[in-house]
Order: structure tokens, then sequence, then C-alpha cells
């Protein structure tokens, strides 16, 4: 087989394939047993018709077809190995010469990653934030820590803001109960932000008891975007009660005995958590510095494709919400026309960041091994909610191993970049990744080795 490459621009090729017709054999015969089992001839039992019989009856053009079928996927893709492009896009092909017997040639223009250089990314000087935990960082955990055990007292007054109502509601339009809109024993925290424009500004100043009615724009079912008549009553009033900060909260609310020793516990875990953010923050801003010093042309394909994706993805989101399309943008804060800006902004970078990074990979000669791939699954299976062995088999009846182990050695090609920066942080003190990563190590060593003991006393 012989290929030749002709760039028509900086993100797209034309391969021009030459095949001895003998390449074609194994494919040749597999078409005569194909067509042999879709024909019926008197005197032959399907799949016995012999080749001779196949081509008088049917004729010849009838096999080579059915050979190209099968044999143009796989000679096309020997033939982008061949030629080291790297294709980002399905190829439009075209047989341009059948010489039965002889040879066969045919053409494939594809979309394909540009060439291009990547700059020396050793010593890149980035700035992180500085690890320094302050008093405000452990009252904003403990805070969080007193949400999670408040209590909600009856209280006869009026409802404020941070006071949670117990409702019915229920919506009319031009006085037409609307069956679907009802909800009884609602149970909602006000001010919270509701999606039902009005809400909050309604309960405001009512009292178990009261009943209001408002007009807003309903936000789901067969009447979205109309408006409508909504009628609130109010059955109770609770006012959220946080405990004390004291010894017995730190032992309702931890393992730890005082106050003092869980905030102790709450300072190192929050000094844990800004150094993994400057680890974060390292690899991210290396790779935007080394991002910035590279200009790519974008294939157009690739580029509508993960806009196309995206878009795809937004339009399930607003489906899984129930809400209308103007509500579910207004609960987000933005327009249509923002995300869809946004999703072009995004998807440039995007496919910029995962030609750098595929190009990494092949220069650093980045693998996976069995153990990341593994831990990986696992991690993506907590994230989801699933058992990992479920994701698992996912991703393998689906063809989707191919794309995790890309996400993990790009992952792995970020990690090398921003290894090799020059790091420090906002208050100019000279940054240690390594450090760092050895005293991670050393945390969950030790957090592991706790955990085995536990369960062995157990």
């Amino acid at each position: 087989m012989k290929t030749a490459v002709e760039e028509l621009s900086p993100t797209r090729v034309k391969l021009t394939v030459e095949v001895p017709f003998k390449e074609l054999e194994p494919s040749l015969q597999a078409a005569y047993k194909k067509v042999a089992q879709q024909v019926r001839v008197p005197g032959f039992r399907p799949g016995k018709v012999p080749a001779r019989i196949i081509e008088q009856r049917f004729g010849r053009a009838v096999v080579l077809e059915e050979t190209l079928n099968d044999a143009l996927p796989k000679l096309y893709g020997q033939a982008v190995d061949e030629s080291d492009v790297f294709p980002v896009a399905q190829p439009e092909i075209e047989v341009t010469k059948i010489e039965d017997g002889e040879q066969v040639e045919f053409t494939a223009e594809v979309d394909v990653r540009p060439n291009f250089d990547v700059p020396n990314y050793e010593g890149l000087e980035i700035v992180v934030d500085a690890v320094a935990v302050t008093d405000e960082d452990i009252d904003t955990q403990l805070d969080a820590l007193r949400q999670r055990f408040a209590t909600l007292t009856g209280v006869e007054r009026a409802a404020g803001s941070g006071d949670y109502v117990v409702m019915d509601l229920r919506a009319e339009i031009d006085g037409r109960n609307l069956d679907e809109q009802q909800a009884a024993d609602v149970s909602y925290e006000v001010g919270a932000g509701s999606v039902l424009q009005g809400l909050d500004d309604a309960l405001e100043g009512m009292a178990a008891g009261d009943e209001k009615t408002f007009r807003t724009t309903l936000v789901g079912g067969e009447n979205a975007g109309e408006e409508a008549d909504v009628i609130i009553n109010v059955k109770s009033v609770k006012e959220k009660v946080l405990p004390e900060l004291d010894d017995e909260f730190a032992q309702l609310a931890s393992e730890f005995d005082t106050l003092d020793e869980l905030k102790d516990s709450i300072r190192e875990q929050a000094r844990r958590n800004k150094l993994i953010e400057q680890v974060m923050q390292a690899r991210d801003k290396a790779l935007e510095g080394l991002l910035d010093q590279i200009d790519i042309p974008l294939p157009d394909s690739a580029l509508k494709a993960e806009i196309d994706a995206r878009k795809h993805n937004l339009e399930h989101q607003i489906a899984d919400s129930g809400l209308s399309r103007e509500a579910y943008f207004r609960l987000y804060q933005t327009t249509e026309d923002d995300q869809f800006a946004e999703f072009e902004e995004t998807s440039a970078k995007a496919l910029k960041t995962g030609f750098v990074l595929d190009k990494i990979v092949k220069a650093e000669d980045i693998n996976v091994n069995e153990q990341e791939l593994t831990d990986f699954v696992v991690r993506r299976a907590m994230q989801l909610g699933v058992a990992p062995n479920t994701l698992a088999q996912h991703l393998a009846d689906n063809d989707q191993l191919t794309l995790a182990m890309m996400e993990i050695v790009r992952d792995k090609a970020k990690t090398v970049v921003g290894d090799a920066a020059k790091v420090t942080d906002a208050e100019g003190n000279a940054v240690d990744l390594k450090a760092i990563y050895a005293e991670l190590d050393a945390d969950q060593a030790k957090a592991q080795a706790a955990e085995d003991e536990e369960q062995a006393e157990a």
C-alpha cells in the first residue's frame, strides 16, 4: 500500500492511497461469503453459492462494492498510522480508481491536529496563593458544622429571611385552578432564591395561618411561561437555632472532647486543603502560561463538535430540571446567548489544551498502568454514586476505556508541566511541590494506618 499526503490547510489533509488488489483478498473472500448468505439461488443452500455463480447472476460489481465496504475503514486506519497524521473528525472517503485484479485507489480528506512545537516549559514562573490559615477560615468551617447540627424551632411570629415555613401552594389562571401546579406541606427556607419569582418577597412577613396571592410566571409543567396567580397558605414558621460553640458541641459534632481540639483539627485540615490548592493552582497556571505561548489553528469540524456536545448536554440538563428555558437560565443567572458564547470560548480552549497535552504525552512517553486506571474508575464511580464494577463495565461496553486513559495521561502531562515550573506564593516564598507531595503522602499513609488499626480492633 502506498500513501501520499497533501496538506489542504494547516488543519486539513488529503490522503491518496494506492492499494494492490492482492491486499484486498481477505475482504474479497469475506464479501463472497456475505453475498452468498444474502442471495437465494435454486439448487444451492444459503451461504453455499459458489463465487462464479454469484458473479454470473449478480455481477462482479456487487462483490467489489462489498469488498470495499469491508476494506476501506481498515485501509484508511493503516494509511493514517503510516502517515503520522492525527485525525480529529470522520474522513470524507472517495474511491477514485478500481482496476479489477490490479489496483484500487481512494482519497480521504480529513481534519487533523495541526503541526506545532511545544515551547520549553521548564522553569515557567508562576505565583500561587500562600498557605495561611486564618481565624476566619476556622470560623467558616465551624459555622458550616453548626449549620449541619442546627435545629428548627416553631415560632409565633411572622417569617423573615432565613426562617423555614411549611406551606401549601396552588396556582390559578383566570380563576381556573391548575391541578398540576399544586403542592402541599412544602418546607422552604425564606430567602433561598426560588425559581418561582416573587415567592420570597411574598413570604416575608407571613405568619402561620396567613394566606396571600402573588402573580408570577410559571416555570414548569404544561403552563410553563404563562402568567398565573399563586396562592400561599402558610401552616407554620420555624427558625433555625444553631448549637452553642462549646466542648459539648465538639463532642456532638466530632470525635474530640474539647472545642480547642476540634479547632486544631479544623486548622490542620484547612492547611492541608490549602497545600492541595497550591498544587492545583501550580498545574493550572503553568499550563495557562504554556498555552499563552502557543498559537494553534483549530479544525472547524472538531470545534463545532465540541460546541455541539456542550449544547447537547445543556438541553439534557434543562429537560431534567423540569423548568422552562427562561426559568432555567434565570436560576443560574445567565442567558442562552451568554451560555452559547461561553461554550464557544471554553470549547476552543479545551481543544487547544487537548492538543498541547497530547503532544506532551508523546514527548514524555507517558503511559497508563492498570492501577492508575483502577484508581480513576473508583474515583469517578464515587463522584457518580455508582459501584466501581458497574462503571468499569459501562466503560468497556461503550468503548470508553480509551477516552478514560486519554484523560489520565493528559492529567499526568499537566502534572509534568506544573512540576517543571518555578513556583512562588503571593508572599514571595518559594513553593516546593515535591515537598508538598511528600507531606500529603505521609498524611495519607498515617490516616490509612489509623483506619487499618481501627478495623483490626473492631
